[in-house]
């Protein structure tokens, strides 16, 4: 039994030892390069979904909250699998032509669908962001002759970028992990790699245990860099 024992210990070892690279592999390829692109585009959208919100123009926020509710709403799986094959049905449809195939590249589909999902869940941080700063502070802005424009980029933006930087860290760290759903529009992503591993060696357990000592060391050392940046930034505003 004990020599049973150890040979099963062995061959789990060795299915981990197996898929170690590869996921390395699609971590450093895939997944943190995606995931630091779809961040950095999804805080665009969110500050333009955020400034919707709260604008005076009924249709730019109404289309926001629209926008906001739907991501909110429905599973990021389903998302990707909406953009995955619906654009291309779409594009086939409006093409005229019903017999003739597009398709959408899977990295191109998983930064539309990440970037998409990160714009709307980190618009209402900056939202809140904004709407936490006291409105005493444009006042008098407009008083010293401040557009509305420039007391928002000079003045309450910063402000509120620096209250929502925590929220945002949190977000950086959910997309990290909601990079593992990539491999379901075909991304050859660390996930993945571990399921194309495991399906042939029939070693879940060790593998996907494994997996997840991944996601944390990597989400530790973010969250160790978030937490550094804090306080140099309490430290600049404190001082």
């Amino acid at each position: 039994m004990l020599l049973n024992l150890n040979a099963e210990q062995q061959h789990a070892l060795d299915a981990a030892q197996q898929a170690f690279i590869p996921m390395l592999k699609g971590l450093i390829t895939w997944s943190i390069p995606i995931a630091i692109i779809t961040f950095i585009l999804g805080l665009i959208i969110a500050l333009a979904t955020a400034l919707s919100r709260i604008s005076d123009n009924r249709f730019l926020s109404t289309l926001a909250r629209i926008y906001v509710s739907i991501i909110r709403g429905t599973p990021m799986i389903v998302q990707l699998f909406i953009i995955f094959y619906g654009i291309p049905e779409i594009g086939r449809l409006l093409s005229g032509d019903p017999d003739k195939q597009l398709t959408l590249a899977p990295v191109t589909a998983a930064i539309i669908g990440l970037s998409l999902n990160v714009g709307a869940y980190a618009s209402e941080v900056i939202r809140g962001g904004i709407i936490s700063i006291p409105k005493g502070q444009r006042e008098a802005a407009y008083s010293i002759g401040m557009s509305e424009w420039m007391t928002m980029r000079r003045i309450v933006l910063p402000q509120a970028l620096r209250v929502s930087i925590p929220a945002l860290g949190n977000t950086f760290l959910s997309l990290i992990k909601d990079t593992s759903l990539l491999g379901f529009i075909l991304v050859a992503e660390m996930f993945r790699k571990a399921q194309e591993v495991a399906a042939t060696s029939y070693e879940f357990l060790s593998i996907y245990t494994l997996v997840a000592l991944m996601y944390w060391v990597i989400c530790f050392i973010i969250s160790v860099v978030q937490s550094q940046y804090e306080r140099r930034i309490e430290r600049k505003y404190s001082a």
